[in-house]
């Protein structure tokens, strides 16, 4: 195969690779897609929020993924000790979608790609990077190898990496940290439901919280299917024994609300683990290059923000090389790295706080406050750049605040 140049090179044809791709190609940049794998393929984090779905309507991407009838998403549930919280994303502070959806991420991913190949994109499949050099320029050299072990390059202005838990750039430019949470495991699979409950109650994406560290996900699809999985300490997962099937079944019986609906169905496929899960990088962007989703930061799936961190960055990054290359300037480290870890840092504080007990007092305190819980609900549909809201520009002290005024309520009552 013969070397290509084009102004950018993208890693990954997941919903970042995706959504970049199509903004350039949009505004006349050429690029060039490698992905590892062949589509349809599986992957986790089939939760989206709603401000995803602006980046699908700004790049042209939103009439295929309406056409193929996914679950619609209205808000999330969350259970604990026979507590019911229901968020409805018809009722948050700030304004945007109220509806997102819950997709199988083989046929959304595979959606999304064949959308972007009818749009004029050069998508490669099997297509693996193994090396990449850059010269003083920003500009890169990347060694690419086929399905059939043959390699070629690609020479571009500006890469991309946008190969989520591949995350190439961090191994090969050595950009991996350790993540700054603490050490958690999931395991999961899908299962098919021919008795699935009927009305909303078969809908719902529900997070049951089993443990106050311990939580089992429950997201139905219009297929039929529903994800299930449980997320928590490294300690508890590994605490279970025998084949991965085993452990989920047993681990199954914790759940009073969830068992007797789960515990009799098939395993469409014998449960992944994914160890110590969280991963953070030294660096954002470079020069010629920037991270995007979880090649970059990946905090935890407790509020479902993988894939719109993954399309924000995305569409950041395409937006900013554009300009770049039609000779406008640009501060990588203030437009990209600085407003995409100011929405990090939200959804860190709210993971933090979760599995600390903070933010879980707030979701399960009867009587709920109406006005916290819109302005939480628009966190958890994703609108963390929001600095008009109290619980995004105070994100680090108002969830800490807030729990306390509530276990001071707890003492007096008691």
């Amino acid at each position: 195969m013969n070397d290509i140049a084009v102004d950018v090179l993208i890693i990954g044809a997941g919903p970042s690779g995706c959504v970049a791709s199509a903004y350039l190609k949009n505004n006349g940049i050429s690029s060039k897609v490698v992905e590892k794998s062949k589509f349809p393929r599986f992957v986790i984090g089939e939760s989206l929020l709603p401000r995803c779905m602006d980046h699908f309507e700004e790049t042209g991407l939103l009439d295929c993924l309406m056409e193929q009838n996914f679950e619609i998403k209205a808000g999330a549930r969350f259970l604990k000790d026979g507590v019911v919280c229901n968020f409805d994303f018809g009722k948050k502070h700030t304004p945007g979608w109220d509806y997102t959806w819950q997709v199988p991420r083989a046929d959304f991913d595979n959606t999304l790609a064949k959308e972007i190949v009818k749009k004029g994109v050069d998508l490669s499949f099997e297509h693996e990077v193994t090396a990449v050099q850059f010269d003083k320029n920003g500009h890169s050299t990347t060694t690419v190898k086929d399905e059939k072990g043959n390699e070629y390059n690609v020479k571009a202005k500006f890469i991309i990496d946008s190969s989520g838990y591949g995350r190439v750039l961090p191994r090969l430019l050595d950009l991996e940290k350790p993540s700054s949470l603490e050490a958690h495991s999931s395991i999961f699979t899908h299962i098919s439901e021919p008795n699935r409950p009927e009305g909303v109650e078969g809908t719902l994406i529900t997070f049951d919280v089993v443990m106050e560290k311990i939580w089992l996900w429950v997201i139905p699809f219009s297929n039929g299917n529903t994800s299930i999985g449980f997320a928590g300490s490294t300690e508890f997962i590994e605490s279970f024994k025998g084949t991965n099937a085993e452990r989920l079944r047993e681990m199954l019986k914790i759940s009073d609300y969830y068992y007797d609906r789960l515990k009799d169905q098939e395993f469409l496929f014998e449960p992944h683990i994914i160890k110590n899960y969280s991963k953070a990088v030294t660096q954002l962007c470079g020069k010629g290059f920037a991270l995007t989703g979880n090649s970059s930061e990946f905090l935890d799936p407790i509020f479902s923000s993988g894939v719109t961190f993954a399309t924000e960055s995305g569409l950041k990054a395409a937006k900013l090389i554009t300009k770049e290359l039609k000779g406008e300037k640009v501060n990588w480290e203030k437009d990209y790295a600085d407003y995409i870890l100011k929405g990090v840092d939200v959804f860190r504080t709210y993971v933090n706080e979760w599995y600390t007990g903070n933010l879980q007092k707030i979701f399960f305190h009867r009587p709920e406050n109406p006005v916290v819980k819109e302005q939480i609900c628009a966190v958890l549909a994703g609108y963390v750049w929001d600095e008009t809201n109290p619980f995004v520009k105070n994100h680090n002290r108002l969830v800490k605040t807030v729990a306390k005024v509530i276990d001071m309520e707890n003492e007096r009552a008691s």
